[in-house]
């Protein structure tokens, strides 16, 4: 009998302290959805709602956007896009890119978004982790604040830098990854269609197979 009251202890106690944990580890529920929408396309209520979480320096992101770009221009209005920056642990510098883009999209809009996203893709060698790996945490800042406004405009310099001693702007990339987490994202790219995660995760997605894939969707 007395077994048995302390196995029951114990086994309230690790509930007591499993609930404690995972209560402590919620996120706070943001203001608003995550990411960005392309083109401003906000979801109506037949829209095909395609989900991308892309890594700024991510070689796989970058491979996987101009096939899914070419399908967007195909389809029109019949879908909407979100991109969510998801930053990967292994990349160096994928928190502080995946946080450019959301000072540029509260700052300009997501067009300008989009627009330097596609800038960290053609060029994301310089910011890899062999070439940066002398330099110090404020230089790569510095640089991605020069290359930023490069892309938006020389007048955005000092609100760009401005940015990165923004706490909203890193909070917002840290719910960016804390909501991929959520949704059981591991790598880059994933993409939800629908809601409904596709196979392949980690590689790019070829025009033909995205055909294959909405073509169905939109005959529906």
């Amino acid at each position: 009998m007395k077994t048995r009251r302390q196995s029951v202890f114990v086994l309230v106690f690790f509930f007591f302290v499993f609930n404690l944990y995972v209560g402590k580890a919620q996120v706070s529920i943001p203001a608003k959805f995550d990411g960005f929408w392309y083109e401003n396309r906000s979801p109506e209520i037949d829209s095909i709602i395609i989900e991308a979480f892309f890594d700024p320096v991510c070689p796989d992101s970058r491979d996987a956007w101009p096939p899914l770009k070419q399908v967007l221009n195909y389809y029109g209005s019949r879908i909407s896009l979100v991109v969510h920056p998801f930053a990967l642990p292994y990349h160096d510098n994928a928190f502080v890119t995946s946080r450019a883009l959301h000072i540029i999209d509260k700052l300009v809009n997501t067009t300008a978004t989009y627009n330097v996203l596609e800038s960290f893709f053609k060029h994301q060698e310089d910011f890899y982790n062999q070439p940066t790996f002398n330099m110090s945490r404020s230089t790569i800042v510095d640089n991605i604040v020069k290359f930023v406004t490069e892309v938006v405009g020389n007048s955005y310099y000092s609100a760009v830098k401005s940015g990165f001693d923004d706490t909203n702007t890193n909070q917002a990339t840290r719910i960016s990854f804390k909501y991929g987490c959520s949704r059981g994202v591991f790598g880059t790219p994933i993409f939800f269609v629908n809601g409904f995660v596709l196979p392949g995760a980690g590689a790019a997605i070829d025009y033909n197979t995205w055909r294959s894939i909405i073509d169905p969707l939109v005959s529906q």
